[in-house]
């Protein structure tokens, strides 16, 4: 069977909600017609995130507060408790069109946690799995967290894995809803700071051994003009003058 493309698109550093506002608009597009797989791969500002089953009680820290340190706070549709994006940490949206023999929510976990594993062993860090709770974990702590959403077997949101995260923002939530269980990063167990562009470019390839997909680098300006392409290609098949934005840097 032949693989299907992947566009791989690294980033930078984004804000929360115009990575949000990108994937749901790539996502309504895909609900038309447009079949690009996408793994969108950056990093936001300080954010901290509510998912659906998250416990206010897990944010430890009154929202005047958040402002006042310019820690951006969402309330959004992936599923888990509470989490952390900040600088230096990879974070993965994978936007797919899952296939028949891949319609399968704990597949689709089990997929992305075995990607970032194989990532890690290729630095020699042991990454493993838990029965109880989704993520990837070490002997020293959490080192990934996983928080999906699915309409139409079509993925949004994703992993964050902490490369050289800034920990002590954990402290100011109960990560995942977990109580007393640590928090670590990949350089925090191998004592030196990474390239985040540098993880995120192996890690697409993890990604496409894993999600048998072939995968094609491509730029944000790029993949905005296919976009708009397909719109206008659309637009003149249905004669709708319906137009759709994608934001702009």
């Amino acid at each position: 069977m032949a693989k299907r493309e992947c566009y791989a698109v690294w980033q930078g550093i984004v804000a929360y909600d115009r990575a949000l506002d990108l994937q749901m608009q790539i996502c309504e597009l895909k609900k038309r017609g447009f079949d690009r797989d996408l793994l969108l791969l950056l990093e936001h500002p300080p954010t901290i995130t509510l998912g659906r089953n998250a416990n206010s009680s897990h944010l430890l820290i009154c929202e005047e507060e958040l402002r006042a340190r310019g820690i951006g706070l969402y309330k959004v549709d992936r599923g888990g408790d509470v989490t952390f994006h900040g600088p230096g940490q990879l974070v993965g949206y994978p936007i797919l069109s899952l296939q028949p023999n891949e319609r399968d929510v704990r597949q689709y976990m089990g997929n992305l946690e075995e990607s970032l594993i194989r990532l890690l062993d290729g630095y020699g860090i042991k990454g493993e799995r838990d029965r109880c709770f989704p993520g990837v974990w070490t002997e020293r702590g959490k080192i990934a967290a996983l928080g999906v959403h699915l309409s139409r077997w079509i993925t949004r949101h994703g992993f964050a894995l902490n490369v050289n995260t800034d920990l002590s923002y954990f402290d100011l939530i109960v990560p995942c809803g977990i109580v007393g269980r640590a928090v670590t990063s990949m350089q925090a167990i191998l004592s030196h700071t990474l390239d985040v562009c540098e993880v995120a470019e192996r890690y697409i390839n993890e990604f496409g051994r894993v999600f048998n997909r072939k995968m094609v680098m491509l730029s944000e300006p790029v993949l905005l003009t296919e976009i708009s392409a397909y719109l206008r290609h659309a637009q003149e098949i249905s004669g709708s003058k319906d137009s759709m934005l994608m934001g702009q840097k």
